[in-house]
């Protein structure tokens, strides 16, 4: 079963993943200041990755393809692995639709 986990990073921001039931991590957010923050983070992924322009592929520096998950006012949440083709990052979109709406949430900074 899929999580999210939320994590500090070296920097002092919070920040959560999402592992699947493998253990990969498939999506990281955006750094945030308060941990309260991160938690919202994940609500809003869950709900905007399924919305209409809730989503965006793209192909980054050195021809990796990615997926990221945008808040209504357009502002990134979260971005995916990198994939070596379109097809699998929007094969990794569609994996994440379909784990992350009933994925634990563990907080791993207590």
């Amino acid at each position: 079963m899929a999580k999210f986990e939320i994590y500090k990073s070296k920097g002092g921001k919070f920040h959560f993943r999402l592992k699947s039931s493998n253990g990969q991590t498939t999506l990281t957010s955006q750094g945030y200041a308060a941990k309260p923050s991160a938690k919202n983070g994940i609500e809003s992924a869950k709900k905007n990755m399924n919305r209409d322009g809730g989503t965006e592929l793209f192909e980054g520096k050195g021809g990796k393809h990615y997926f990221r998950i945008k808040s209504t006012n357009g502002q990134t949440v979260a971005s995916s692995q990198g994939y070596a083709s379109a097809r699998g990052a929007v094969n990794g979109l569609s994996a994440v639709q379909k784990s992350a709406g009933d994925a634990e949430v563990v907080d791993t900074t207590v």
